[in-house]
């Protein structure tokens, strides 16, 4: 599977892309997934939070995802997009740096992506449902 093979569009809140990028500004510019992050930064479209469609995923949103692997596998998750700081080793919890997190950022209920993963596999990522958005919740200033 190709990353690039199947990327749909990506809509992104102002504020989480400020916070990214100031996210961004402080890591090693060689760190792991980084520049895949930032590429995804770069092709989003941006809105203000309270535009923001309540089916897509933004930061510390809550999202139930079908993960498929090369092989054919799949599983079922529930997964909250989270800060570094806040990725507390917890199995739910994934950062945006992480590559299924920055896969995630931006991704409408029905869309699915192929990303790849850490050992030089890659995944298929389909979002079947969000339990949680914070602008949709009015939360815009977490």
């Amino acid at each position: 599977m190709n990353a690039a093979a199947h990327r749909p569009p990506l809509l992104l809140s102002r504020l989480d892309v400020e916070r990214i990028e100031a996210l961004l500004e402080k890591q090693s510019p060689h760190g792991p997934n980084l520049a895949a992050l930032q590429d995804e930064l770069a092709r989003a479209d941006i809105v203000e939070p309270a535009e923001l469609p309540s089916d897509v995923i933004s930061m510390n949103s809550i999202a139930r995802v079908r993960v498929e692997d090369a092989r054919g596998g799949a599983r079922e998750h529930e997964l909250t997009l989270v800060y570094p700081r806040d990725a507390d080793g917890s199995p739910d919890k994934v950062s945006v740096l992480a590559p299924v997190g920055s896969a995630l950022l931006g991704l409408r209920v029905g869309d699915a992506i192929d990303w790849p993963m850490p050992g030089g596999r890659s995944a298929r990522l389909h979002v079947l449902s969000i339990r949680y958005q914070p602008e949709a919740a009015g939360a815009l200033h977490r």
